[in-house]
């Protein structure tokens, strides 16, 4: 299977694997999303930068989400 991935052969891998690869790309996708918006708004760069160019299929971005966002100050 990792053959066919690295010589990008998608046409021979069976539809469990091709099925398995699409949702850890949108799940991939939609956290990277959530935590490079969060980190932009709150001025973090050097964790935008990080997560814009390290994929690592979401688990950099829920531990950015979840333990070094800047907390918001309750008035």
């Amino acid at each position: 299977m990792f053959e066919t991935l690295m010589m990008g052969n998608f046409a021979s891998m069976s539809p469990l694997w091709l099925g398995i690869l699409a949702v850890a790309m949108v799940w991939s996708a939609i956290w990277k999303g959530i935590a490079l918006w969060k980190s932009g708004r709150n001025g973090q760069l050097a964790w935008f930068v990080v997560m814009f160019i390290v994929n690592t299929i979401g688990i950099l971005e829920i531990v950015y989400i979840f333990a070094f966002q800047k907390k918001k100050k309750k008035r």
